[in-house]
């Protein structure tokens, strides 16, 4: 009897899982059905294509290393993505500290300054700077008006004037992880540290900055990739003389009707962002970081 029912019971706890697994897969299904057929089905043709267009074979993948052009943009991309990346750590290292140890009234009026931004359109923000730094913008002519300068200053319509919009766009981006992984740091240790004898800039270096490092690192590699796909802001605040790679794979597209070309930098921009987020997921929990954990 006490067997039969061990039985029965076995029996009951595999129904009930081997149920609970088909409800899981029947409510993962249509997320997965959609992701293959808008987000996987799409980047298998485009690297098809990249090896396809206009003749089958990597030679679009050789004009990596042959063509100056190509070089010529990728450097330029990587040297605006790493001084944009820089930048907005800084400010949003320093945003996400006077967030973390704000009031909390104050807390909510600083919150709604960082996400503001998220919620105007990077087109309004782009037209807004070039108000902001045109040579008879609103900067230069204040300038010029309180005797400081003779001539406007070139702040647009060159590299300088693309990393000022993207650092505007990017430092929500920036706040955001670097707020969550200080805000998990234990004050008791800094308290502990200062009881000490330690300095306030001690206490930082020695205590606070080394736990807040999870969070700079993948605030850093969050920043670098949406850099990356960068494609309005350089388009405006570059005038059309300093190239990123977006823009470039959208000439190539668009205009040249170049497809292979472009989608052979897309596919490398793509696999080179999958490499960065495979690294990040060795040195943070990507959970954690998406708001998940």
């Amino acid at each position: 009897m006490t067997a039969v029912a061990a039985t029965g019971a076995h029996s009951g706890r595999r129904f009930f899982f081997a149920n609970e697994r088909t409800a899981y897969w029947l409510m993962v299904a249509p997320a997965a059905v959609l992701m293959a057929a808008f987000y996987f089905y799409p980047l298998v043709e485009v690297l098809w294509i990249s090896v396809t267009e206009p003749k089958p074979g990597l030679d679009n993948y050789a004009l990596l290393f042959t063509s100056a052009s190509i070089r010529r943009t990728i450097v330029t991309t990587l040297r605006i993505c790493t001084i944009t990346t820089a930048v907005t750590i800084v400010l949003g290292y320093v945003v996400a500290y006077v967030l973390v140890h704000a009031s909390p009234r104050a807390q909510r009026w600083l919150f709604l300054g960082v996400l503001v931004p998220l919620w105007i359109s990077v087109l309004v923000r782009a037209f807004a700077w070039v108000t902001l730094l045109a040579r008879e913008g609103l900067i230069n002519t204040t300038l010029r008006d309180a005797g400081i300068i003779e001539q406007p200053l070139a702040l647009i319509w060159n590299e300088f004037g693309i990393v000022i919009g993207m650092v505007h766009y990017m430092i929500p981006y920036a706040v955001l992880p670097l707020y969550a992984s200080m805000r998990d740091i234990d004050a008791r240790t800094v308290s502990a540290a200062r009881g000490l004898g330690g300095s306030r800039f001690y206490t930082f270096r020695r205590v606070f900055l080394p736990q807040s490092l999870p969070g700079i690192i993948g605030a850093t590699v969050l920043v670098f990739i949406f850099s990356l796909g960068f494609f309005v802001t350089p388009a405006i605040l570059g005038g059309g003389k300093t190239l990123m790679i977006a823009e470039y794979i959208s000439l190539q597209i668009l205009d040249l009707l170049r497809w292979g070309l472009g989608t052979m930098l897309a596919s490398t921009l793509v696999i080179f962002i999958f490499v960065l987020l495979a690294a990040l997921a060795k040195v943070v929990d990507l959970k954690r970081l998406f708001g998940a954990g």
